[in-house]
């Protein structure tokens, strides 16, 4: 971006080994992956009477440290660059990064008063425990998996839910501030926005807190894209990966997307309503602990340690709850889905073998 001509800016969460000063001309307050943690902030709410901990304690420090809640400082800083961004004759890119909702998912009180616990349920696919816990690496020693008490409660996947909404909508009251200061400098109308995650977060469902499953409620976040000539209040059915944002970036900045980059720019799909994917199937993996293929409406996940293969009809069943491995009528598309998955280990370098592994179970 610098090379086309744009003066370039990064604030908020920073957590790959290169220093961010090397890529952007100018940079904000960096932060870690995650706020500091304390031991208050797992294995919690034991039950109604557990308030050792609440969202707007200061004392707790992580997204306090420093006295203002860092959604709020990534906000305030990006002001300020759209400040000076408005003097420039360059146009501008930006990267904000907010830390939100990571854990510890803390926010002022007034937003976690927006949602009473008694207007929040449970997920539909919520469990107690979920049975493959342990060998997919999502166990209790798990940082994420300690957030909440063994075995899964219902009130507690409530505190926890009630916590994350509050932090999103306090994020997004930050975004909001940023997106009316775009228009107060007069910088809005030529201004492309791409919102996204990292990822999601299970806070319940199957049992599980964290993010490290294949699961869609760990795999997808929001996509949005607004800008100028951006249709309005359309949607675009297909599969795509975060970083195709990089390249659609350069498209719309009127760059040329290097060779070496092994993503797509989403621009022909964005303006010309096309919903056919640049990924006919979509790769996922954790450790050597679990693989995944999605291809149009179905999902196979694999537990190499488990000894387990999960299939999911994602257009009939979006919770996931229905596992049609061992169903006759899907006998044939279990194989064929692995040996797509094994053509796409083999496209990313992914070595681990899991054709010993299919040898030795019966689907």
């Amino acid at each position: 971006m610098e090379r086309l001509g744009y003066d370039t800016y990064m604030t908020g969460k920073w957590h790959v080994n290169i220093q961010p000063s090397e890529i952007f001309q100018t940079v904000g307050s960096v932060r870690g992956g995650m706020p500091g943690a304390v031991p208050e902030m797992y294995d919690r709410p034991l039950d109604e009477n557990d308030w050792e901990w609440t969202p707007w304690d200061t004392a707790f420090g992580g997204f306090w440290e420093g006295g203002t809640h860092w959604s709020e400082v990534v906000a305030n800083e990006t002001m300020e660059f759209l400040d000076q961004s408005a003097q420039s004759e360059n146009p501008f890119f930006m990267y904000v990064a907010f830390n939100a909702p990571h854990d510890p998912r803390q926010s002022p009180r007034e937003y976690v008063e927006m949602y009473p616990l008694e207007n929040i349920s449970v997920p539909p696919n919520f469990l107690p425990v979920y049975p493959y816990k342990d060998s997919i690496g999502c166990s209790a020693i798990l940082r994420d998996e300690k957030l909440g008490p063994f075995p899964r409660t219902e009130y507690a996947v409530k505190v926890h839910r009630q916590e994350y909404y509050a932090i999103i909508s306090h994020m997004d009251a930050q975004i909001g501030r940023i997106l009316e200061h775009l228009k107060k400098t007069g910088q809005a109308d030529n201004t492309y926005i791409f919102f996204s995650a990292d990822h999601g977060l299970s806070v319940g469902q199957h049992g599980l807190m964290g993010k490290q499953s294949m699961y869609d409620h760990s795999m997808r976040p929001p996509m949005i894209v607004v800008g100028p000539d951006i249709p309005e209040g359309e949607k675009r059915e297909m599969a795509v990966y975060l970083q195709d944002i990089m390249a659609t970036a350069i498209d719309y900045a009127g760059g040329k997307v290097p060779e070496w980059v092994e993503f797509n720019s989403l621009k022909p799909f964005i303006e010309e309503k096309e919903s056919t994917s640049n990924y006919p199937e979509i790769y996922g993996a954790y450790m050597d602990l679990q693989r995944m293929i999605r291809v149009d409406n179905y999902k196979l996940i694999v537990y190499p340690k488990a000894g387990v293969v999960r299939l999911f009809d994602l257009d009939n069943d979006p919770y996931e709850m229905h596992d049609l491995s061992k169903g006759y009528h899907h006998k044939e598309l279990i194989p064929e889905m692995f040996s797509k998955l094994e053509g796409l280990q083999a496209e990313m370098g992914d070595t681990l073998n899991l054709r010993d592994f299919v040898y030795q179970h019966e689907f």
